[in-house]
């Protein structure tokens, strides 16, 4: 791909795109917002497929468990959506990380991925946005090598770059040879670091009944899921959650920085000790460095509650 072009598929696109999510839906209550943001901004957004990511905590026995819990989570809020015919697009992702930076995990997401973006050339790219442990699209790009001209990826992955250990950020840590893959195939991949940079985009009890409690089902479901959640170890306490995996999908939105800054760098290689290594002669990366937090959220409530 030529520079000129790199670079424009750095900058976040006018007029509507074809979008894959990749999403760990189940993990935690922000995947939810993510998902519904995309879904219902479909003036700019074409879904294409959502495809449940592996995920290993508290919430799930195994990867496997995970993304089996995170596609039905997809399934139940396309319902509350009344977005049944995107169910079809919904595919089942990895159930392991990979073992190696040369061996991908097998998953109908990773065949439907790397097949897909056989239609799209850097001119017309498809836009990935990942928004947990990258396996699924890491295993996509070694079944398809080119998807590094025909793609642009979005990944909420790592910690700010000054901060040390960044890879042991959750979406990362899960799975480093991933994370090696995606930041060293020579793909346009905008990053998004968690602490440092989107941690602050936050909501409390307080504002999310106040803009979305009542306005329609998948409002009240977003709203009292995250509550419960919150309340499940903070009750009586004041508390804010994040819901940063909004960002990634708000990059592709951002024309005239409306919602976040961001600025070329050389891409970051994440090491198996859990630190980034920069080395100044690699291929440049966008890294968000900076999230207009109540600009984000305007939008964000207005296009849930329509």
């Amino acid at each position: 791909m030529e520079l000129q072009q790199y670079l424009k598929n750095l900058t976040p696109p006018k007029g509507p795109i074809d979008i894959i999510l990749d999403t760990d839906a189940y993990n935690e209550i922000d995947d939810q917002f993510a998902i519904s943001y995309m879904v219902k901004n479909t003036e700019k957004f074409r879904v294409k497929g959502i495809c449940a990511a592996p995920f290993l905590n508290q919430k799930s026995v195994s990867p496997a468990d995970g993304m089996k819990k995170s596609y039905d989570e997809i399934l139940k809020l396309l319902t509350f959506m009344g977005k049944e015919e995107l169910i079809p697009l919904v595919h089942r992702g990895s159930e392991t990380y990979l073992p190696d930076e040369t061996t991908p995990v097998n998953s109908d997401a990773a065949d439907f991925m790397a097949e897909t973006a056989k239609s799209y050339t850097a001119e017309n790219p498809l836009y990935i946005v990942a928004i947990g442990a990258i396996t699924n699209v890491a295993s996509a790009i070694l079944k398809n090598p080119a998807m590094a001209e025909t793609c642009v990826f979005v990944w909420l992955g790592g910690h700010g770059v000054h901060i040390p250990n960044a890879a042991t950020e959750f979406n990362m840590v899960q799975d480093i040879a991933g994370a090696r893959v995606l930041l060293g195939c020579g793909a346009p991949v905008v990053l998004l670091p968690c602490f440092g940079v989107v941690d602050h985009v936050t909501t409390s009890k307080q504002e999310l009944e106040y803009w979305l409690l009542g306005k329609n089902d998948l409002c009240t479901y977003l709203c009292e899921n995250t509550v419960q959640e919150a309340e499940s170890y903070a009750a009586g306490k004041p508390w804010t959650r994040v819901i940063w995996d909004i960002t990634a999908v708000a990059w592709l939105l951002n024309e005239n920085d409306r919602f976040m800054c961001d600025k070329l760098i050389s891409s970051p290689i994440p090491e198996y000790d859990k630190h980034y290594v920069t080395e100044t002669n690699r291929h440049f990366t966008k890294y968000v460095w900076h999230i207009n937090r109540d600009a984000l959220f305007e939008d964000l409530f207005r296009v849930l509650a329509e």
